[in-house]
């Protein structure tokens, strides 16, 4: 089993020194993926409910640090060389699909292939409505985005035609290394949500989901991808507990539920000169006892 690591973009963690060490210490201790997620503007109050705490209050306050995904994983990308980059998650029905395309294409040259693109639709009606988007019918929205930008990736010359998008003979390069086949993991733990990795997905990640969540939710996503005639084998399972409290003893039943990658959320130190002991100890907490699973 994987161990990735959400911890960059956000609070201390969007400090240029402590993406730097951060990134490097990373790869040189095992950690696969570099997870950082997006938030284009926050709110000090909203009605909208955060979907991953119980008081519907999303934690973080309005003035919050929270850089751009994109920026801050290219940033990551110019000190490391193996390690996995991803956004967890791309709020992808916010964007522009086609400069969206750009960049995901952009991050990903200058990465080597290393980048994922891990989508979500979104939860803020307030964050939509700043942004004049509408809230209403992003999921067929983001459906939509993703079969643009995968054309984009690979079709020297483009056309779509769809409710959303529309352009004749476009040509958009450089592509991914991977063409259209460049990684996109969804997001959610609804059925819905579940249903768009079995559709489209080459992944799924589950947010807030403990060590006993994950075998129902895997199971129900095995079930869906065996209808559509996908091999279950060719979707990456991708958990995050989030809240969810677990010990090393835990990893074992995300293994026997079949998540291929856990993920470890957590802070870097204010103390950028403690930044290596700090990934020192998640990789002697997880790392290691993670990859002696399988």
């Amino acid at each position: 089993m994987r161990v990735g690591l959400f911890a960059l973009g956000i609070g201390t963690g969007a400090r240029p020194g402590a993406i730097l060490k951060t990134a490097a210490e990373a790869e040189r201790r095992g950690i696969s993926t570099l997870w950082v997620g997006e938030h284009v503007v926050l709110f000090d109050r909203q009605d909208s409910k955060y979907p991953y705490a119980a008081s519907g209050e999303f934690p973080l306050p309005g003035g919050a640090d929270w850089l751009d995904p994109f920026i801050t994983l290219t940033f990551a990308a110019a000190v490391t060389r193996t390690i996995r980059l991803a956004t967890g998650i791309c709020l992808v029905p916010e964007h522009n699909p086609m400069v969206l395309a750009k960049e995901v294409a952009s991050l990903d040259r200058l990465s080597g292939g290393r980048f994922a693109l891990g989508v979500g639709i979104g939860w803020s009606a307030e964050e939509f409505a700043a942004l004049g988007i509408p809230f209403e019918r992003r999921a067929q929205r983001t459906r939509e985005y993703i079969e643009v930008m995968r054309r984009l990736w690979s079709d020297d010359t483009a056309t779509f035609h769809g409710e959303f998008v529309n352009f004749d003979a476009a040509k958009s390069f450089p592509k991914p290394v991977r063409g259209g086949k460049l990684p996109i993991i969804f997001g959610g733990e609804s059925g819905p949500a579940l249903k768009r990795t079995a559709d489209i997905g080459d992944g799924w990640f589950g947010f807030n989901v403990g060590p006993d969540d994950a075998a129902p939710l895997v199971d129900k996503l095995r079930a869906m991808l065996k209808a559509n005639g996908r091999d279950p084998r060719d979707v990456e399972i991708v958990a995050c507990p989030y809240t969810k409290k677990i010990t090393a003893d835990d990893l074992k039943k995300y293994d026997a539920a079949g998540v291929d990658e856990l993920v470890i959320l957590s802070s870097p130190p204010e103390d950028e000169s403690q930044v290596s002991g700090w990934i020192e100890r998640i990789a002697r907490e997880w790392v290691e006892p993670a990859a002696k699973i399988r």
